[in-house]
């Protein structure tokens, strides 16, 4: 299936989509995924964890990303609109990046327990450089990529 990068949304929006869903609690679980070049990490909302927990720590991963990486695109997925899948997306963003120095990219998936068109999933690909994010924005969005997997 072939990627499109094409629903660009602005931080306020990714963080109030966020804190909407999470404010809900009992309603959403999820997982956070970081990969960069020193390796991957997941962080899964486990069925003992409270939201607040989960959007602390999210909250701090994303913090020490921004720290690392200022320049932001943010990518909406959705399953109404036929997107391909989040890891996909992930997956050809992180492949698409590696000219870059230090890009990191973060999926989180806000799943909700009884409505999939509740369903949050943003794809954080972050720069160290402006000139990197614009860059791909250029190259990329609004662009069929091939899937490579």
């Amino acid at each position: 299936m072939a990627i499109l990068f094409k629903t660009a949304i602005g931080e306020n929006a990714a963080f109030e989509l966020i804190e909407n869903a999470l404010s809900r609690t009992g309603e959403y679980d999820g997982y956070l995924n970081v990969v960069a070049d020193e390796g991957e990490r997941t962080l899964s909302w486990s069925p003992g964890m409270h939201a607040e927990q989960f959007q602390a720590e999210i909250t701090e991963i994303l913090r020490s990303t921004w720290d690392i990486c200022r320049f932001w695109v943010i990518y909406e997925r959705r399953d109404d609109r036929q997107d391909a899948e989040a890891n996909a997306i992930r997956n050809a963003a992180f492949r698409l990046t590696r000219g870059y120095a230090g890009v990191i990219v973060v999926t989180l998936s806000l799943l909700h327990k009884r409505d999939s068109l509740a369903d949050i999933e943003l794809i954080f690909v972050c720069f160290q450089q402006d000139f990197q994010r614009r860059n791909f924005r250029v190259r990329y969005e609004g662009k069929f990529i091939r899937d490579e997997n």
